[in-house]
Parts: structure tokens; C-alpha cells; sequence
């Protein structure tokens, strides 16, 4: 018996909660919401035993020790990491507002999150470590890194839902950003899932961007693929700011409001920001003057951790001292999301740098 049974597990309840919260809200049966929370709290107690595991591996493979064997190392382990950071956060919430309705917009991203390792072949072996990952600043700088990450997903996600239930006018600046930043996020994942299906390929992440990726869509050889393809794209965020007030009265039917939603983003961002500047940020500058002898050399994570830093500190200095509430500051955090996706997963992928073995 090994990690991967367990990361297995999970990775099936996350996606089996999914379902039952998705019934959940259709029905509104509380019987069905204790099963779903049932199952959510399984597959997080089966994850948390493959992180346990799959760090005893990794030490007893390494002989490096305890603290220094943290399964943090490559773009598997850390996409674990996350989504049981965001599992625990997400549980958290729905002990503290006594709400479950959340569990119908986390659980999905746990289980596609997962269920994504294994259809894009991302390695799951334990690697030795190059020289730069030796050290104790490891488990400090990539795990504190991550559960701000989680918790900034959080305020992403009631941010976007602040945004739909309280505008209701096409013409608003807030309406228009929301359904064009859904439709953006819809049409990539419909894109590179045709992609997925198309190729049928495992490969390293980076492999398939640069040689896969939109292949079959906006970068097809034919031209009038490419063409309809675009076409395809504008209808459906002309359909999504059309018809996206049905969102709204969608979210509003699961007893959450815009200010219990504008208090969990505020509070999330507030959790999430000094764990990420002393974890990401300062602990990140000591480990790089270890490593590298420099505590700061604008590598791409470097430049773009600093930009995560800057729009979330924008948040907190608009809400606490400009007293900006509500849309403007719904804005700013799902931007700010923007921002963090590109700092994990963006410069690793597409971008080299000091960092570049993240995305092994």
C-alpha cells in the first residue's frame, strides 16, 4: 500500500461530493448536504494520509531527513498540496457560516484538479532534488506559499460570486469584467480539453503547451479553423453577457448573500496576504540568498510574486483605508487570482528562470 491508493480515494470523493452537493443544492434536502460534507471530509482525511505517506517515501528514498524530504518538489506534489489546502479552507467555511452551497463551487475544482494530473500525464515520481531545494527553508517558503494560494482561491471565488449577485444591468462596468472573465475561463477549458481529447497524449505539462496546446482550435494549421474558432470563442462570451443575470438568480437560491460573500473574500485575502508576504516573499529572499547567493534577481516567480503582493496589498489598503467596499474590491480580488494562477502555474510552464524545476 503506498500514496497513490490514497491519492486515488480522494481524488474519487472529491469528485463524489461534487455530485451529491450539486443534488444538494437542487433539492435542498439537509439529509443530502451531511453526505455531502461526509464525503468531502473522507476524501480530505484519505489525502491527508497520502501527503503523510508519500513524505515518508520521499525521506526514506532521500536519507535527507525529516523536514527537508517535504513533498512539495515538482508540479504534482504542489497541485496536491493546494487542493488540500483549499479542502481545508473550504470546510473552515462551511463550519464557521454553517453553509453548504460552497461545496458545489470548491469540490469540482479538487476533483478536476486532481482528476487533471492523471490526464496529462504529469510525473507523480519522486525525484531527487537539485542542490537549490536542499534546505530547511523548503517546507516554510512552499507551504505557507500554498495555503495563501488556497485562501486567495477563496477570495476568488466569492469575489466572482459578489460580482453576479449584485449587478444586474449589462452596461455595468462590474457586469461586463465578470462575464467576460467566465467566458474567458469557459472557452479555455472547453479549448484545451477538445485539445486533450484530440491528441491523447501524456507528456510533461510544458511539452504540451508549447508543441499541443490550441492546436485544434486558435493555433489550428488550417486558417478557417483558426477563423471559426475565434468566431466560436466571441459568440460564446456574447452569450455569457447576455444570458449571465441567470447566474444570478442561480447563486441567490443558495442562501448565501453579498455580505456574507464580501466578508469571507475580505477575510480570506486577510488570512492569505501575511502568511504569503512572510512565506512567500521574505522566507522566499532568504532561502534565494542561500541558494543563490542574492536575495532578490527579478527571476519571472520573483517579479511575479511581487505583482500577487502588490494587487492584494492594493485590496487591503482600498478596504481599510480608502473604505472601499463591495464591487470595486470583488474586482481587484478576482484579479488578483488572475495574477496568483500565473505566478504557479504560468511561469513555470511557459517561462524559464531560477524556478523552472516547479514544473518538473
Amino acid at each position: 500500500m503506498d500514496s497513490s491508493l490514497f491519492f486515488g480515494l480522494s481524488t474519487m470523493a472529491y469528485i463524489s461530493a461534487m455530485m451529491v452537493y450539486f443534488t444538494y443544492v437542487a433539492f435542498k434536502k439537509s439529509q443530502i448536504g451531511v453526505i455531502a460534507t461526509g464525503i468531502t471530509i473522507i476524501g480530505f482525511i484519505s489525502q491527508t494520509f497520502a501527503i503523510i505517506m508519500r513524505w515518508k517515501e520521499f525521506a526514506d528514498l532521500s536519507g535527507m531527513g525529516f523536514l527537508r524530504s517535504a513533498p512539495l518538489t515538482n508540479l504534482y506534489e504542489s497541485m496536491v498540496f493546494f487542493v488540500w489546502c483549499l479542502i481545508l479552507g473550504y470546510l473552515i467555511i462551511e463550519f464557521k457560516f454553517k453553509n453548504r452551497s460552497f461545496g458545489a463551487f470548491i469540490t469540482p475544482i479538487a476533483g478536476l484538479a486532481l482528476a487533471f494530473i492523471d490526464l496529462t500525464g504529469v510525473s507523480k515520481e519522486i525525484q531527487p532534488l537539485v542542490p537549490a531545494l536542499k534546505s530547511n527553508w523548503l517546507l516554510a517558503h512552499v507551504t505557507m506559499s500554498f495555503i495563501a494560494y488556497a485562501a486567495f482561491s477563496m477570495s476568488f471565488s466569492t469575489g466572482l460570486m459578489y460580482l453576479i449577485t449584485t449587478t444586474e444591468k449589462r452596461s455595468e462596468s462590474a457586469y461586463i469584467f465578470w462575464t467576460i472573465t467566465l467566458g474567458l475561463f469557459a472557452v479555455l477549458l472547453v479549448s484545451m480539453g477538445i485539445d486533450f481529447f484530440t491528441f491523447k497524449v501524456k507528456v510533461r505539462p510544458e511539452i504540451f503547451i508549447h508543441s499541443y496546446l490550441f492546436r485544434t482550435s486558435f493555433l489550428h494549421s488550417s486558417s478557417v479553423i483558426n477563423i471559426i474558432s475565434y468566431v466560436l470563442a466571441i459568440a460564446a462570451l456574447v452569450l455569457v453577457w447576455r444570458y449571465g443575470y441567470i447566474l444570478r438568480t442561480v447563486i441567490t437560491k443558495f442562501n448565501v448573500t453579498p455580505d456574507m460573500l464580501d466578508e469571507i473574500t475580505y477575510r480570506s485575502i486577510a488570512v492569505g496576504f501575511p502568511i504569503f508576504t512572510l512565506g512567500g516573499l521574505i522566507f522566499g529572499a532568504i532561502w534565494a540568498d542561500q541558494a543563490w547567493g542574492v536575495y532578490w534577481s527579478w527571476d519571472p516567480k520573483e517579479t511575479w510574486s511581487l505583482i500577487t503582493w502588490f494587487i492584494y496589498a492594493f485590496y487591503l489598503h482600498s478596504r481599510m483605508i480608502r473604505g472601499w467596499k463591495g464591487k470595486k474590491v470583488a474586482i481587484v480580488a478576482v484579479m488578483g487570482f488572475m495574477a496568483v494562477i500565473f505566478t504557479y502555474l504560468g511561469v513555470n510552464l511557459l517561462l524559464s528562470g531560477l524556478h523552472a524545476y516547479g514544473s518538473r
